[in-house]
């Protein structure tokens, strides 16, 4: 009987959540005007990062809420995609916020050299999958203005994640406490952050260690694509998300290694998602290890992750299967991506999932998956060659 009581209870608190946060967000659309999306996106970051008192960019906001604190962890990546918005509109204002979003993440680095687990916290922990991210920032930065502050604070947050690393190239200490220890196989992305650091800072063994991790991820992959221990909770029906940073790791160091077997490796896996992708570009936010669903909704999150990844792919071999599937799932996003609503906090961010129920970043916009929705429609700028506006007003 108790049993049947918490059942109703949670269905009743499940129906309540449902219609309290919903409304909140646009319902799906047909505008899918690339400039629009660009725009709106943007100018989302732009609120993310003004609305507190540091210059990080907020974690995102609950629907219906304010924003959130600043997140080290994807405010490095952000950086990059600051950086390629000033190309795009030729806008300074863009660098300018790479810049000190890269000088706040410096203030927040911890004595060893790490970047903090979570938000921002006054007793901080080391995670090895943040510091990759934030290496992505800092080598960018490093690229675009040669300031010796970014490079400093790379080689610190580098020799940290080598100090780190096993024999065999894993990382098992200075994982994060909101990971699971043995399952995070997606640290091929941070390993993509130290190689592009290496690059940018032309210090040949970050690229080494690197390497010789993504050799530890390629011997956990099974023949069909799929990885093994791969999510951050549930490594039998790993999100999309995470799936999807691996194979993001796996192209970054590809292409600076010169490493063909790693641009296989991620295509095997992204050939696999693009059969299990709908008509509409739907993509299950869960996937089994033969490469099912196994959930009823999309993370929009990793889709777009998804996305980078079959751009990437489409330069690098040519194939137009990787450009059909790239476009069919931005059409997808776009149209669930709000760029009307009079709520600043959620007008041009991205849900976590569709429907905005699903359990990745339920009920909330993502300054993450912002950011990588914002690349996978530069990536189709790019790559379709179409004449657009370029104002970002």
């Amino acid at each position: 009987m108790k049993a049947q009581v918490k059942k109703f209870v949670r269905f009743a608190e499940s129906t309540r959540d449902k219609i309290r946060y919903t409304r909140h967000y646009t319902k799906v659309h047909s505008n899918f005007d690339l400039d629009s999306h660009i725009r709106e996106a943007g100018h989302w970051l732009g609120r993310a990062q003004d609305a507190g008192n540091d210059r990080g960019v907020s974690y995102g906001a609950r629907f219906g809420g304010a924003f959130l604190e600043s997140y080290p962890e994807t405010t490095g990546y952000i950086i990059p995609t600051f950086i390629r918005l000033a190309d795009f509109y030729d806008d300074p204002s863009y660098l300018q916020r790479a810049i000190q979003a890269g000088e706040w993440e410096i203030s927040v680095q911890m004595p060893t050299g790490a970047v903090m687990a979570g938000r921002t916290s006054a007793s901080p922990q080391p995670a090895v999958f943040n510091t990759g991210q934030v290496l992505l920032g800092w080598a960018a930065l490093v690229k675009r203005t040669g300031q010796v502050q970014f490079r400093e604070a790379g080689v610190r947050a580098a020799e940290w994640m080598l100090s780190q690393q096993e024999r065999d190239g894993n990382w098992i200490r200075g994982n994060s406490p909101f990971a699971n220890p043995t399952s995070t196989l997606y640290n091929v992305k941070a390993a993509w952050g130290m190689a592009e650091f290496g690059r940018a800072a032309a210090i040949p063994k970050y690229i080494e260690a690197a390497s010789h991790h993504a050799d530890y991820t390629l011997a956990h992959q099974r023949p069909n694509g799929w990885f093994e221990n791969c999510c951050l909770t549930d490594p039998a029906r790993p999100l999309l998300h995470t799936i999807a940073y691996t194979m993001q790791g796996l192209v970054g160091l590809g292409r600076i290694t010169g490493r063909s077997d790693l641009i296989s490796a991620a295509a095997t896996t992204a050939d696999a998602l693009f059969r299990l992708m709908g008509p509409d570009g739907f993509v299950p936010g869960r996937i089994t290890s033969d490469f099912g669903g196994a959930v009823s909704w999309c993370c929009l999150t990793g889709s777009a992750q998804t996305s980078i990844v079959w751009a990437a792919l489409d330069q690098l071999t040519g194939n137009s299967k990787y450009m059909e599937a790239h476009q069919r799932v931005n059409r997808y996003l776009m149209a669930r991506h709000d760029i009307s609503s009079p709520d600043s906090t959620i007008r041009g961010g991205l849900a976590g999932s569709w429907p905005v129920s699903g359990e990745y970043g339920q009920y909330m916009v993502l300054n993450w998956a912002t950011k990588f929705l914002l690349d996978a429609l530069l990536d189709e700028v790019t790559l379709t060659n179409t004449t657009h506006s370029k104002t970002a007003s």
